[in-house]
């Protein structure tokens, strides 16, 4: 209690003081927090090997698929808003569909972008409200806010909602007008909310008079955690990951940020080379060519409803 009760009071601090501190030295000091926790999680991170049980009754995926992926993508600033139709390129050349967040408040998401997005076959998810860490820091900021995602939920045409930093309360939730929410992970010791899912595979959350949505954990660490606090130069843990949950026939989700990516040959503090997510694209269509489901975050919650 007294670790979530710190964990709280920090998370607040630290968006109080985001708005007055320039970009880079917050992603300086994360980056040498992060690299100095990561020995004391080794055993746990990027896998946790209790995360592999399977659901009561599993009958596997569909088309006997020996995996599902998800490719989900945050939009967090106006920077990333305006790299996402690059991305958009990038899933299509290598064949695959995503699911783009955007948050309502945090910058202008233009109707023909949106409807280009429903017309290529992708998907759109509400990213919380403002993306400023208070949406679940109390029940009155909660109860005020949750009616205008469900606006946006409605005008969007979502049925997906993705907590910013995955500051999450999974009761509260049940108030969204959601089929799905994706603001969990099986094992992240570097997000603000630390504890985990524990499995690679979706559930439902339950609560006596609500309807239950369907939970979808991610799977692989983020790209953030990746490339911009561990400093990784190579996409070695994504394919480790990836070679155990595929192992175990469970979901590889995994969620990418356009506002932390290099489109271009330069060099930029905070940034990682394009190149590295067009790797980890090829090397999923190589290596797994034939064996996963690439479906969207709608479509799984749908088989997971119904299986």
């Amino acid at each position: 209690m007294l670790n979530k009760f710190k964990r709280k009071n920090i998370s607040k601090l630290y968006y109080l003081l985001k708005p007055f501190v320039p970009k880079c030295l917050i992603l300086f000091i994360r980056s040498i927090i992060a690299r100095s926790k990561r020995k004391f999680y080794k055993n746990v991170w990027p896998i946790d090997r209790s995360s592999d049980k399977k659901p009561d009754s599993w009958l596997g995926w569909p088309d006997g698929k020996q995996f599902a992926l998800l490719l989900t993508h945050d939009i967090e600033t106006q920077e990333g808003y305006d790299r996402v139709w690059k991305l958009i390129d990038i899933d299509m050349k290598f064949g695959f569909k995503s699911c783009l967040n955007f948050i309502p408040k945090k910058y202008n998401v233009d109707v023909e972008l949106l409807n280009y997005i429903r017309s290529i076959g992708y998907e759109i998810g509400v990213h919380g409200l403002y993306h400023d860490g208070k949406l679940f820091s109390s029940q009155k900021i909660f109860n005020e806010r949750y009616p205008v995602i469900n606006q946006y939920l409605s005008k969007w045409e979502s049925c997906g909602f993705y907590a910013p930093s995955t500051l999450r309360n999974l009761d509260w939730i049940h108030n969204l007008d959601i089929e799905y929410d994706c603001s969990t992970f099986d094992t992240d010791p570097f997000e603000p909310q630390p504890d985990g899912m524990k499995t690679i595979f979706p559930f439902i959350v339950k609560k006596e008079g609500k309807k239950g949505y369907v939970e979808i954990p991610y799977t692989l660490p983020q790209d953030f955690t990746m490339f911009i606090m561990l400093k990784e130069k190579t996409i070695d843990i994504w394919k480790k990951k990836m070679e155990w949950v595929a192992s175990t026939g469970g979901l590889v989700n995994v969620r990418i940020h356009p506002d932390y990516i290099n489109f271009e040959n330069k060099r930029k503090y905070g940034k990682y080379s394009v190149e590295l997510y067009t790797e980890f694209l090829d090397y999923i269509n190589t290596r797994y060519k034939g064996l996963f489901w690439n479906s969207l975050p709608k479509e799984l919650c749908e088989f997971w409803k119904n299986r």
